[in-house]
């Protein structure tokens, strides 16, 4: 197992606050093992194994607690009075209602509560009117490519950064040792999960609520991902999505295209990237872009020979940069775009992504933009050759792989 020392910091720096710990993600992205590390280091600090109530939901061992009043009655009995007490509860979303639970679990004042959940669904409506302000929510993404480079010890970077585009940052994908035999049967399992047991679950929690429109036409699903997937890159809204559906597939409703995206937002398969006006300060809310959170199951929705590189690469920065804790944006610059809009507190970074910046025509290209943008703050482009690298005039060409392990 890898440390993931960001996350694992961030849960450190809520450590004992009187909030609950959210950690959000795709499936098998590391959540359960973020949890059992950070357990493991309460251990080791001190706690005592009594202190700690550590509950996966996926385990038929605790299958009788997916009733939420079963459950409290399970934690507050193993709780002790004297002292802090640490509860995990991964996938919590398995519980329905779980909230009240949750909830009375928080009012105690020697329980500090964290809790997994691989859809966005778990913190809307509900639970987020129930909670509001007494949670804070740390979105955890796949392997980073230092992580990688971590888990693989030996090979040269840029052939493990190949590896990294190709079959994806799935810890378990990271882990094996002959990656292509194994590689497509394993996303395959993750994605039919998400795409059949989190809108099954999503379904259920919709039942409740008869204004809600519910996604039944699992076909229809998989048409509008793989969509997306081919998409990452260039803006796009749901009306050229319904357009594209209703050419190469069958008519559909805008109405039913936006909740089918919603669906495939929600278990953080993609994540939506809105638009940002440079000059004029305000977000766009047309033709956002969406990119994956796994190329390796990009890969499988769109097998080929071949990939388009500049849009891989551009779809790595972006988990990165939201990896490292950044809003990110798209930036519109007049008519021009700048890839990315980075934003960390008062902090701004401008960035621009190209597979290559040996051609002329594509080397000014990059540029323009970020010329056009008159304030100090800092302008990067990140790119795969070596050729171009330096400060020209203030904007910095760098290497993406040196830029990834930094």
């Amino acid at each position: 197992m890898v440390e993931r020392k960001e996350y694992i910091d961030l849960l450190k720096q809520w450590k004992d606050e009187q909030v609950i710990k959210v950690v959000t993600g795709l499936r098998r992205c590391g959540k359960s093992t973020l949890l059992q590390m950070y357990r493991d280091e309460l251990l080791a600090s001190g706690v005592s194994a009594e202190q700690i109530v550590f509950i996966n939901f996926e385990d038929i061992e605790f299958e009788e607690l997916l009733d939420y009043k079963e459950l409290y009655c399970y934690i507050c009995d193993r709780l002790t009075t004297d002292k802090m007490n640490y509860v995990f509860l991964d996938e919590i979303q398995l519980v329905p209602e779980f909230q009240k639970a949750v909830d009375s679990l928080q009012l105690k004042k020697n329980v500090d509560i964290y809790i997994t959940g691989s859809n966005a669904y778990l913190l809307s409506g509900e639970l987020a009117t129930l909670l509001s302000g007494r949670y804070v929510e740390i979105n955890m993404l796949p392997l980073s490519f230092a992580e990688y480079c971590r888990i693989k010890e030996i090979g040269e970077k840029e052939t493990l950064f190949a590896e990294y585009m190709k079959y994806g940052s799935l810890p378990y994908i990271a882990s094996l040792k002959d990656t292509s035999e194994q590689a497509d049967i394993y996303l395959e399992g993750i994605y039919n999960t998400i795409i059949v047991k989190d809108i099954e679950l999503r379904q259920q929690r919709k039942e409740k609520d008869p204004n809600k429109r519910r996604v039944t036409d699992i076909t229809l699903l998989k048409n509008i991902s793989k969509f997306l997937a081919s998409s990452i890159g260039s803006p796009i809204s749901v009306k050229s999505i319904t357009n594209y559906i209703a050419s190469n597939v069958k008519p559909v409703s805008q109405n039913t295209v936006s909740d089918y995206v919603l669906a495939l937002v929600e278990p953080y398969l993609f994540y939506p990237i809105e638009r940002y006006d440079v000059i004029g300060k305000n977000l766009l809310k047309q033709n956002c872009k969406y990119y994956i959170s796994d190329l390796g199951i990009r890969r499988y929705l769109l097998p080929r020979s071949g990939y388009d590189l500049g849009f891989s690469l551009e779809n790595l920065i972006c988990l990165e940069l939201l990896r490292r804790g950044y809003s990110v944006n798209i930036g519109k610059v007049g008519a021009a775009e700048v890839d990315f809009v980075a934003r960390k507190g008062e902090e701004i970074e401008y960035y621009q992504v190209t597979a290559s910046m040996i051609d002329e025509q594509t080397f000014n290209r990059e540029f323009a933009p970020l010329k056009a943008i008159s304030d100090n703050y800092p302008k990067t482009i990140l790119t795969l050759d070596r050729l171009t690298l330096g400060n020209y005039d203030g904007i910095i060409v760098k290497n993406a792989i040196d830029w990834f392990i930094e």
